[in-house]
C-alpha cells in the first residue's frame, strides 16, 4: 500500500524523487522571450504563467492595457497582442482591439518580444491613439476570442446595468399586426366628426391604467366615469333602444356629460400652459445662442491649446531622447575620439618640425587631458547604465 500512502521520514526508506524533465528547445526559446519581455518592462503583470501578460501604458491622460497572449506553440506561432479599451490607430485593426502592424505580422522565432512591445509603446507615444467611440465595458460580449479572458467591466454610476444575455432562449413567433405599432400602419379608419370632439382623443380609462403618460413623461388623470348615469336611469327600454339607434341623439347625450366637459377644460388649460412655456423658451433663445457661441469659442481655444500642447510634448520627447544616457555615452565616445585625433595631429606636426616645443607642449597636453577626461566620463556612464539595467530600472 505504499503507492497509496507514501512513507514519511520515519516510516522507512522511500524511493528518490524523479528529476524534473528537461525543457525542450521550444520551451527554452519561449522562456528567453518571456525574460526579454520582463527585462524590457518592469511594470508588466503576469496574468497566467507563461501564457498571458498585461502591461499598463498611459499617454495623453489615457490609460491603455496592453494584453499579450502567448499561444501554445509560441514562438513558432505569433503572439496575440490586444489593447483595452479599444482605440483608433494605424497599427490596430478596424475594431481597435488587436495590434496588426508589421511588427506582429512579421514575427518569427528570432524576433525579440521585449523590443517589439517597446517599439509599440514608442509608436503610441509618437502618434497617440484615440479612444474608439464604440468602446464599452463589454469588449468580448458576443465575439470573445478563444483563450482571451475578459477584462473587468468598468463601473459607471450614471449608466444602467447591462441586461444579462440568455443563451438558451427561444424566440416565439409574434403576429405582424401585434408586433408593429399602430402609428406605422397605413390602413387607418377615418376619424369621426362630432362637432366639439373632432380633434380630441378620448382614451377610455380602465381600473389598471388610470394615468395617461405622454411621450415627454407628462401624466394626466382621466375623470372618473360612474357605473350608472342618472339621466338614463329614468328612461324606458324602448327609449334607450331608440336612442341607441339614433346616433345624433346619442351624441347629444354624450356631449353633455360632465366628464367630457372636464377633459375639454383640461385640454384648453394645457394648451394655454404650453403656449406660455413656448413664449418663455423664445425669450431664453438669445442667451442660449450667446452661450452656444461661447462654448464654440472655448472649444476652438481648446483645440488650439491642445495642438500647442502636443507640439511641446513632441519637442520634450525629442529632447529627452537626445539627452538619454545612451545618447550621451555615444556623444562622449565620439568627442574623446576627436580629441585623440587632434592630439595625434599636433604630435605629427611637432615631429615634422612645424611647431615649436613650447606650443607643442601646451596644445598637446590640453588635447590629451580633454581626451582622457571624456573617456573617463564615458566609462563611468557606461557603468551606471549597466548597473541600472541589471535591476530593470529604466533611466
Amino acid at each position: 500500500m505504499n503507492w497509496l500512502f507514501p512513507l514519511g521520514k520515519g516510516g522507512g526508506s522511500a524511493a528518490p524523487a524523479a528529476p524534473l524533465p528537461a525543457l525542450t528547445s521550444l520551451q527554452q526559446q519561449k522562456q528567453r522571450q518571456i525574460e526579454s519581455l520582463r527585462g524590457a518592462h518592469a511594470s508588466i503583470a503576469e496574468i497566467q504563467k507563461d501564457v498571458e501578460y498585461r502591461l499598463p501604458f498611459t499617454v495623453n491622460n489615457l490609460t491603455i492595457n496592453i494584453n499579450i497572449l502567448l499561444p501554445p506553440q509560441f514562438p513558432q506561432e505569433k503572439p496575440v497582442i490586444s489593447v483595452f479599451p479599444p482605440v483608433r490607430h494605424h497599427l490596430m485593426d478596424k475594431q481597435g482591439v488587436y495590434v496588426t502592424g508589421p511588427l506582429i505580422s512579421n514575427f518569427t522565432m528570432h524576433s525579440d518580444l521585449g523590443k517589439i512591445i517597446q517599439s509599440l509603446l514608442d509608436e503610441f507615444w509618437k502618434n497617440p491613439p484615440v479612444l474608439a467611440p464604440s468602446s464599452t465595458s463589454f469588449p468580448y460580449l458576443f465575439n470573445k476570442p478563444a483563450g482571451m479572458p475578459p477584462y473587468a467591466p468598468q463601473g459607471f454610476p450614471f449608466l444602467p446595468p447591462y441586461p444579462p444575455q440568455e443563451t438558451n432562449r427561444t424566440m416565439a413567433a409574434v403576429p405582424v399586426a401585434e408586433s408593429v405599432s399602430s402609428s406605422y400602419t397605413t390602413d387607418k379608419p377615418a376619424a369621426p366628426s362630432y362637432g366639439l370632439i373632432t380633434d380630441l382623443p378620448l382614451p377610455v380609462p380602465t381600473a389598471e391604467a388610470v394615468l395617461q403618460v405622454g411621450q415627454n413623461g407628462f401624466t394626466y388623470k382621466m375623470p372618473d366615469i360612474p357605473d350608472t348615469f342618472p339621466e338614463l336611469s329614468e328612461l324606458s327600454i324602448s327609449q334607450l333602444t331608440s336612442m341607441n339607434e339614433q346616433e345624433e341623439v346619442l351624441l347629444e347625450q354624450f356631449v353633455t356629460l360632465p366628464q367630457l366637459n372636464q377633459v375639454v377644460t383640461d385640454r384648453d388649460e394645457l394648451v394655454k400652459s404650453i403656449e406660455e412655456l413656448a413664449k418663455k423658451n423664445l425669450l431664453l433663445e438669445p442667451s442660449l445662442e450667446a452661450k452656444r457661441q461661447t462654448v464654440l469659442d472655448k472649444y476652438e481655444q481648446l483645440t488650439q491649446m491642445k495642438a500647442a500642447f502636443e507640439k511641446k510634448m513632441q519637442r520634450q520627447h525629442e529632447l529627452s531622447e537626445s539627452c538619454s544616457p545612451s545618447a550621451l555615452q555615444a556623444r562622449l565616445k565620439v568627442a574623446a575620439h576627436e580629441a585623440e585625433e587632434e592630439s595625434d595631429t599636433i604630435a605629427e606636426d611637432f615631429l615634422e618640425g612645424k611647431t615649436e616645443i613650447d606650443d607643442f607642449l601646451s596644445s598637446f597636453m590640453e588635447k590629451r587631458t580633454l581626451c582622457h577626461c571624456r573617456r573617463a566620463k564615458e566609462e563611468k556612464l557606461q557603468q551606471a547604465i549597466a548597473m541600472h539595467s541589471q535591476f530593470h530600472a529604466p533611466l
